[in-house]
């Protein structure tokens, strides 16, 4: 699998293990090899140590003196708690967006979604996809709500619409719902279509990984 090689180089190996911890490709219980990680990365201990350190922040790995690293992982709650959260938050910057939006963000929203659409069934879908609703958050003209929710975000996994291409039409066609309630300046349209997008993602996410974990025949 090709690994984004963009930010530094903890922040590459947090965001891969992350995504890989919380897709299930690393379960619950799963020993992480310092060495072969630093490896795979082709990088020192150091950035690695403290990509590790972060995701025990959060609640992802555990870290022990004499045990090492060990997975924890996200449950199908864990997750579903997790877009809760983020939903309000985007729900409440496109209600915000809607309001104080300008005329130069808006049609710079449309330029998004615009290259959005054009890499249907292209890996770097998502890249698109992130930048268009990053820059909703920014309309929000709230520096306090776009930092917890560049917090809230790290649940999503960086390849989510490659691993659900199925959600690419929907979410482009709420993308266009979206723009036309932030057009109307209608904040209460624009905060039940954000938050409706990321719950919808949760619901996949969850399913996903409840279907991983769900023993399979041979082992019953």
């Amino acid at each position: 699998m090709a690994m984004d090689i963009s930010g530094t180089v903890r922040e590459r190996a947090a965001r891969e293990l992350r995504d890989r911890i919380l897709t299930g490709a690393m379960a619950a219980g799963t020993r992480i090899d310092l060495d072969s990680i630093t490896e795979e990365f082709a990088t020192s201990r150091t950035p690695v140590r403290e990509a590790l350190l972060e995701l025990s922040f959060e609640g992802l790995v555990k870290i022990a003196p004499r045990s090492g690293i060990t997975v924890i992982g996200a449950n199908v709650d864990d997750v579903m708690d997790s877009f809760t959260i983020l939903g309000v938050l985007t729900g409440q910057a496109a209600a915000w967006a809607a309001e104080r939006i300008t005329a130069d963000e808006l049609a710079e929203l449309r330029s998004l979604a615009a290259d959005v659409a054009s890499r249907a069934g292209d890996d770097t879908i998502g890249e698109a996809n992130w930048r268009f609703h990053q820059e909703i958050h920014r309309a929000a003209h709230s520096p306090r709500l776009l930092t917890q929710i560049r917090q809230a975000a790290r649940v999503v996994p960086s390849n989510f619409l490659t691993l659900f291409p199925e959600h690419e039409n929907h979410s482009l066609d709420e993308h266009e719902e979206l723009l036309d309630a932030l057009a109307d300046k209608d904040a209460e349209r624009a905060r039940v279509i954000a938050e409706r997008h990321v719950l919808e993602a949760g619901r996949s996410l969850a399913g996903w990984l409840e279907q991983r974990a769900a023993p399979r025949p041979e082992e019953q």
